[in-house]
């Protein structure tokens, strides 16, 4: 039995450990289950996404990939009696910048034959990584693993020695190498290792596909299988893989999807924020006209 239900959107979340919702490409749409019933699963696009409670509610939290193009995508709520529920989100359009970049290390813009098998192998571990699933109820109020300037924000299309790749998929936060790195949330780690691109990078995972990832560290300390806390220092700031200097670069995935992370962390955590915040806005607001 399939019946259109229009559940209670929320336009601003109210309170603060929720993430922010953002209905744009690169955000988070999130959805109040106000009648929840354990075993009821929840996806968009076709995909599971995080069910979690909080404040005697429960929420379902859908990552919103950059490629999503304006327009109405459904949540589709299955519960366990059989009954489905359905409820729709309108996605607005919204411009991201370009950033150019010069890279020292030639390789890292065009690797060499060897490079690129190493390359490919480690996109095996990346992809596992980002598609792994597990039904553990996600801690969602996450915290800045490091604070300071946002040297580079999510979505920028990025151009590395003039050549065009992919649009960055995280948050860049620029700090002294070897200022100590937190989890960002309870967790597990799935992978950790030297990465081409990405240099000392590690996986967290948070729960039913929500993953942080850190990059470009300098010392990792923590291995695959490790359970931490939200705080426990994971690593150090470095500038290793593809860099300019020495910031950690983080990110966040959600039902397998990269989405900004600074919908995910306080306001009040870093003062950089509310100017990538403030960014975010008057982009948006513009590009609403279009």
């Amino acid at each position: 039995m399939a019946l259109t239900l229009g559940l209670l959107l929320l336009s601003t979340p109210s309170a603060r450990a929720l993430p922010e919702q953002a209905l744009v490409p690169g955000g988070i749409a999130l959805l109040q289950l106000p009648e929840y019933k354990q075993g009821t699963e929840v996806f968009f696009k076709n995909r599971r996404i995080a069910v979690f409670p909080h404040d005697n509610t429960w929420y379902a939290m859908a990552g919103i990939g950059l490629s999503t193009k304006p327009g109405d995508y459904e949540f589709s709520i299955r519960r366990a009696d059989g009954l489905s529920l359905n409820t729709k989100i309108t996605v607005k359009y919204k411009k991201y910048d370009e950033q150019h970049l010069t890279i020292k290390n030639k390789r890292k813009v065009n690797p060499n034959k060897a490079d690129s098998k190493r390359i490919a192998a480690e996109s095996k571990r990346k992809k596992k990584a980002k598609k792994l699933f597990t039904e553990t109820a996600p801690r969602v109020d996450f915290i800045w693993p490091v604070t300071g300037r946002i040297s580079s924000i999510f979505g920028l299309r990025r151009f590395f020695n003039e050549q065009e790749r992919r649009p960055h998929s995280g948050l860049d936060i620029a700090a002294p190498e070897g200022t100590p790195i937190k989890a960002a949330a309870d967790g597990t780690v799935i992978d950790a290792g030297d990465f081409f691109f990405s240099g000392n990078m590690i996986y967290i995972d948070h729960g039913q596909g929500i993953v942080s990832l850190y990059a470009h560290l300098n010392k990792i300390d923590v291995k695959p299988g490790d359970v931490v806390k939200q705080g426990e220092i994971i690593g150090k700031v470095g500038q290793t893989g593809r860099v300019t200097g020495p910031h950690l670069h983080f990110a966040v995935i959600a039902n397998q999807t990269l989405i900004d992370p600074v919908f995910m962390l306080p306001r009040n955590g870093n003062k950089d924020r509310e100017i990538h915040r403030d960014t975010n806005e008057n982009a948006q607001s513009k590009d609403d006209t279009q």
